[in-house]
Parts: C-alpha cells; sequence; structure tokens
C-alpha cells in the first residue's frame, strides 16, 4: 500500500478522469495523453501518481506500456463509504423502530 492519502490521489479532476477512462478500456500513455490538453510528461505524472496509490497498474504489452485498473485503490475509498452506508442504515433502522412505537 502507498503513503498517499487516497483522497487526495482522487481529488484532481485529471486523474478522475483517467480513471473514467479506464473503465472503458485499457490505454497506453500516448493514447491517455490524447484525451487531454496537457503535455505527455503531465500525464505520466498523473499515471504515477495513481499507480503509486494502487489504482493502476502499468501492464508491458510488446513495446508498449498499457494502463490498466487495478482494484487495490478502491479498497480503501469503499471502506470509507461503507462506514457512512452503515451509518445511515442505522439510522434509519432507529427511525423506524420509533415510528413503529408511535404506532402502537
Amino acid at each position: 500500500m502507498s503513503n498517499l492519502d487516497t483522497f487526495q490521489v482522487i481529488a484532481d479532476p485529471s486523474r478522475r478522469q483517467i480513471l473514467m477512462l479506464l473503465t472503458k478500456n485499457s490505454y497506453n500513455i500516448n493514447s491517455l495523453s490524447d484525451n487531454f490538453e496537457m503535455s505527455r510528461p503531465a500525464v505520466s505524472k498523473h499515471i504515477k501518481i495513481l499507480q503509486k496509490a494502487g489504482f493502476i497498474s502499468i501492464q508491458e504489452i510488446g513495446r508498449e506500456r498499457h494502463c490498466i485498473l487495478n482494484q487495490e485503490g478502491f479498497n480503501e475509498l469503499k471502506v470509507w463509504i461503507n462506514h457512512f452506508d452503515e451509518f445511515w442504515n442505522s439510522k434509519l433502522k432507529n427511525l423506524e423502530t420509533v415510528l413503529k412505537n408511535k404506532k402502537n
């Protein structure tokens, strides 16, 4: 696991766009760069951050390096969101109990 803050990693709109693009296909760095109005080195820097944080992996295919989504980076987000899902579900169950008791 990385020492990067998951939420800081995905706070950048360009990195979020890279992740969204990778849900459709794997891309090499050049083809990813074509989707942005920034230099290839700037896109490469975003890719390195996403890779270090566990959101993507780099797969060598021939002489090209392809970026693919990696579940590891999303795990911390899932845990965090699940915490709040459980919180709200608990609140709704408590409300349901209160409403049932008021009926009786």
